[in-house]
């Protein structure tokens, strides 16, 4: 099993490549965080806003509540997603800081909404959702791209040099 101590580390990278991300998107006109550019999801806001999805459906789930889904209508700026974001961060957080290596371990069971229901260890969905997050942010930088944004570098070995090693 992983270590929840390395866990919690990519989290706080995950949320900073987030944040990188929103930085670079904070300079895109509303027509083009919007615009169709026919990826996994059709805009850039889409995009994102499936990535808060995630978090908050994971999350929900971890915590026995019922998904909340969310609609990309709901998310007109690239302000309301870092907002609403921002917010789902701390509520994981919270989460994330009332576990400990057991809980970790256990079982947990999903059932997606197909009906089917599958089992496996806590810590391996989390996995699930860093990987899922990861792989949305190279569509982002792609869809960037395609808008004559310059994506940030926000790969893993990056954000251990410029900001893990600067804290110790």
């Amino acid at each position: 099993m992983i270590p929840l101590a390395v866990f919690r580390l990519l989290y706080d990278y995950n949320w900073w490549a987030r944040d990188r991300q929103l930085e670079a998107c904070a300079g895109l006109t509303e027509e083009q965080f919007r615009r169709p550019l026919g990826s996994s999801f059709s805009s850039l806001r889409d995009t994102l806003v499936h990535l808060v999805q995630a978090e908050c459906v994971w999350l929900d789930g971890w915590q026995g509540r019922s998904p909340q889904m969310l609609s990309a209508d709901d998310f007109p700026t690239v302000a309301v997603v870092r907002e609403r974001w921002t917010e789902v961060e701390g509520r994981l957080r919270a989460y994330l800081e009332g576990l400990d290596e057991s809980a970790f371990a256990r079982p947990f069971t999903r059932t997606r909404p197909t009906g089917e229901t599958w089992t496996s260890p806590l810590w391996q969905t989390h996995l699930h959702l860093l990987n899922h997050q990861s792989y949305h942010r190279g569509q982002v930088a792609t869809l960037l791209r395609q808008l004559g944004a310059a994506p940030p570098a926000v790969d893993l070995g990056y954000y251990v040099v410029l900001v893990q090693d600067a804290r110790r």
